[in-house]
């Protein structure tokens, strides 16, 4: 059995929330104890490891570059350990649920939506993590896996899998933009900058020709790597992008972007898949459900320039 060599549990407590308040006073009054405790507990850390974790600079303590590196080490392994007592806690007070996502539909599909999901349920915890297309395999710790990916695929039978939805494709713009540069017309989409990412590459070349307009040429193409940074770039008005629908309706639906053409695509499958063997409770029960409700409900209308 190996013997793990550590320090006092409690004297790292408050060397990481000494480290992360950035003032001996400030954690103290964070942990209810004195001054002088913080200080004899950083002094009992400081022996144990054989080196100096703060230095003093006029009246304040400060953290050297090594204790605020040890401190965010630290501060990780106390959030694994209270997620591991409160799942596998006799009665926990709040029950979670781990959703790992890709980013582009956790940042502009489920995050907007929670609102309403912690509304129904105020005692179940949403944990969300995100990978980016095609790193969903360094996601290990997760109930739900919610991603863009062909239903069929092989790897799939080791998962419980709902099909959430099916993306509709249009060009999509910032409102700003398009006051700037109108695009009432297919003609005018020459005028504008294309936004593209290598994540989803080819895209746009598929919307136009679809829409029957493949000679369109834009002014220029801004190319990044990441789908979400893409549709960033175009929220903030840097070029205008090929978008979906019901991943991109709350954008729509508040103006932040609109669609001015009424033609769209088929695009993405969206999926929720769940582990065989993760534990099938009560409270992850409710997501799912939730989940599929959402994934029906009707997209808000495109917002014409």
């Amino acid at each position: 059995m190996k013997r793990r060599h550590l320090p006092s549990l409690n004297a790292l407590r408050v060397f990481e929330t000494a480290a992360r308040a950035s003032s001996f006073s400030a954690a103290a009054e964070e942990l209810d104890i004195t001054h002088g405790a913080v200080s004899r507990q950083i002094a009992v850390l400081e022996t144990w490891l054989g080196q100096p974790l703060f230095l003093r600079q006029g009246q304040r303590n400060v953290a050297t570059d090594h204790a605020r590196a040890f401190a965010a080490e630290v501060s990780t392994a106390f959030d694994r350990l209270s997620d591991a007592v409160t799942r596998f806690g006799k009665a926990p007070a709040t029950r979670v649920v781990r959703v790992a996502a890709q980013t582009t539909v956790a940042m502009r599909w489920l995050i907007p939506r929670l609102p309403d999901f912690h509304a129904s349920y105020p005692d179940i915890e949403i944990a969300v993590s995100t990978a980016n297309t095609g790193e969903h395999e360094k996601l290990r710790r997760f109930d739900v896996l919610i991603l863009r990916a062909p239903p069929d695929k092989p790897e799939w039978r080791y998962f419980q899998q709902t099909v959430l939805f099916e993306e509709r494709l249009t060009v999509v713009a910032a409102p700003d933009l398009l006051q700037a540069i109108p695009l009432k017309t297919a003609a005018d989409l020459a005028n504008h900058v294309f936004v593209t990412s290598a994540t989803r590459s080819g895209e746009w070349e598929r919307w136009l020709q679809a829409a029957g307009m493949a000679d369109i040429r834009p002014a220029r193409f801004q190319r990044f790597d990441h789908y979400h940074v893409c549709l960033q770039a175009v929220i903030d008005g840097l070029g205008i992008g090929v978008g979906g629908v019901p991943t991109l309706s709350r954008e729509i639906e508040a103006g932040r972007l609109l669609a001015p053409f009424e033609f769209t695509t088929a695009g993405s499958t969206y999926s929720a898949l769940v582990p065989n063997d993760v534990d099938k409770t009560s409270h992850l029960h409710c997501f799912l459900q939730w989940l599929e409700r959402q994934a029906i409900s009707p997209a808000p209308r495109a917002h014409a320039t």
